[in-house]
């Protein structure tokens, strides 16, 4: 709730205070105008002014918590409101600084510490129309973020799921790659092998058959011929033997002369 109007009925029966105090209450409603007139930068600075005159200002010091809440200083804003309500001891401007400190943190996405706040809000002002509708939305965000917050947790819970089942389908599916994989790999070789042998039978096939053909191409010598070749070295034998024999039949002559000549000898 603003402090807008209630800083105007001050200034109106606060007339004949000091000056300073003057000062202070004309800063306040400039910073009020410029309020209205959303210039909320210029409003802070008003009320800032006015509480440099005047450091008790209640008005300018709820004013400024405002502004600072409107330019979405919400960490300011709610230290404002809190340094207050410290040292307040009106129930009304208790329930007041309250409610603004429950919008402050629902605004920072507080929703259980703004709950709270617009509980001690209802303490000091019971009556309050709008603080009771914004406990009731916060406890409805709250509802709201908790099952979301479930859901996301189902999901996550899911995803894990999801994903463990899938690592033990790639498992699975991997074990089975590799198994036929080792099966394709087995089968190969076992065709490689068969395809050696199969090689080598037919290199012992060709050799044989290469062999064959070698002997089939060599001249066959018929029954009862020789060639050439045989013969001349045949004749050539067959002089050496004859050679042999008249060499022998010379040398046996000349034996039988020398044994008779000896005999004639021994006879004279």
């Amino acid at each position: 709730m603003m402090m807008k109007k209630v800083s105007l009925i001050l200034f109106l029966i606060g007339i004949a205070f000091s000056a300073s105090a003057q000062k202070e209450r004309k800063l306040v409603r400039e910073g009020n105008d410029l309020y209205d007139k959303q210039d909320f930068e210029k409003a802070e600075v008003e009320y800032r002014k006015a509480l440099d005159k005047k450091t008790d200002s209640y008005e300018a010091a709820f004013n400024l918590g405002d502004a600072l809440f409107k330019q979405k200083k919400f960490d300011e804003a709610l230290k404002q409101f809190s340094d207050l309500a410290e040292k307040e001891m009106d129930k009304q401007r208790l329930g007041e600084l309250y409610h603004n400190i429950g919008n402050t943190l629902l605004s920072m996405q507080k929703t259980e510490e703004s709950i709270e706040a617009y509980k001690e809000s209802l303490r000091n002002r019971p009556n309050a129309p709008e603080t009771k509708y914004n406990l009731e939305y916060a406890r409805r965000r709250q509802q709201q973020q908790q099952q979301q917050q479930n859901q996301d947790q189902n999901q996550d819970q899911n995803k894990d799921q999801n994903k463990d089942q899938q690592k033990d389908q790639d498992k699975g599916k991997n074990e089975d790659q590799q198994k036929d994989q080792q099966d394709q790999n087995k089968d190969q070789q076992d065709q490689n092998k068969d395809q050696q042998d199969k090689n080598q039978k037919d290199q012992d096939k060709n050799q044989q058959n290469k062999d064959q053909q070698q002997q089939n191409q060599q001249p066959q010598q018929q029954p009862g011929k020789i060639s050439k070749e045989d013969a001349q070295r045949l004749l050539e034998a067959l002089q050496n033997d004859e050679k042999k024999v008249q060499e022998k039949v010379q040398k046996e002559k000349v034996q039988q002369q020398k044994a008779k000549k000896q005999k004639i000898e021994k006879d004279w």
